[in-house]
């Protein structure tokens, strides 16, 4: 993925190439450009993977003890069981605002959808992966920005009853003239299997300002409990 600091969308919108600004407290700038080496017969010692920033992705935690059912401590009065038709998938239970709409199941790897006022909306997905944690949130990551012309993108930790989680929010450009723009917030936890892992991932998203986005994101984001076959 191409990541660039971004200085203002209309000087983005001056490029014909797409740029993500990404924050995990400190910002890191990534690109594709690649500056002329004068010596091409330069070597280089190989770095471990400790060398590499991006290794270090936020809550990445060691997985000590086989997979546990999860259940919050304070479970919201309203809830939807996200579920997938494959038998081995975990399943997710994740707390609903006051005043929403939700559906469960659908087409996979769409677990459960969910329908707020004011444009904002939710889904809950649970997608095999052959990826440990860090590399699974890496692409995860990528693809959410993957089809915006601008885009920011802020990571936290948000591992969840042992397991690995992060959390991600930002701004997509939106549109074919990538002039409006949406908000986003997601939840993304690392399941391990004894046959296959799974990425469950809570994403939130609404037209930019529109109210009551924050309060909702955050609920719906909050720990929510996981279910074993």
């Amino acid at each position: 993925m191409r990541r660039a600091l971004i200085a203002t969308a209309m000087a983005v919108a001056l490029i014909a190439s797409a740029c993500t600004r990404v924050s995990d407290g400190v910002p890191t700038v990534r690109s594709d450009a690649r500056a002329p080496t004068s010596d091409p017969a330069r070597t280089s010692q190989t770095p471990t993977p400790s060398d590499d920033p991006e290794d270090a992705m936020p809550g990445v935690v060691a997985t000590t003890q086989p997979p546990q059912p999860c259940t919050p401590d304070a479970p919201m009065p309203v809830q939807v069981v996200a579920q997938v038709s494959d038998p081995q998938a975990p399943t997710a239970t994740v707390g609903v605002p006051d005043g929403w709409s939700m559906s469960s199941g659908g087409a996979d790897p769409q677990g459960a959808r969910l329908q707020g006022p004011d444009g904002i909306w939710a889904s809950v997905t649970i997608s095999p992966t052959p990826l440990g944690p860090a590399a699974a949130f890496r692409q995860y990551d990528d693809d959410r920005t993957s089809g915006a012309a601008i885009s920011t993108m802020s990571l936290l930790p948000g591992q969840l009853c042992g397991y690995s989680g992060q959390k991600l929010m930002g701004m997509l450009s939106a549109g074919t003239e990538g002039t409006a723009t949406v908000q986003y917030q997601d939840r993304v936890v690392h399941v391990p299997g004894p046959v296959q892992d799974y990425l469950i991932a809570v994403r939130v998203e609404a037209p930019s300002g529109a109210p009551g986005f924050t309060e909702a994101a955050s609920q719906l984001t909050d720990d929510f409990g996981i279910g074993l076959p």
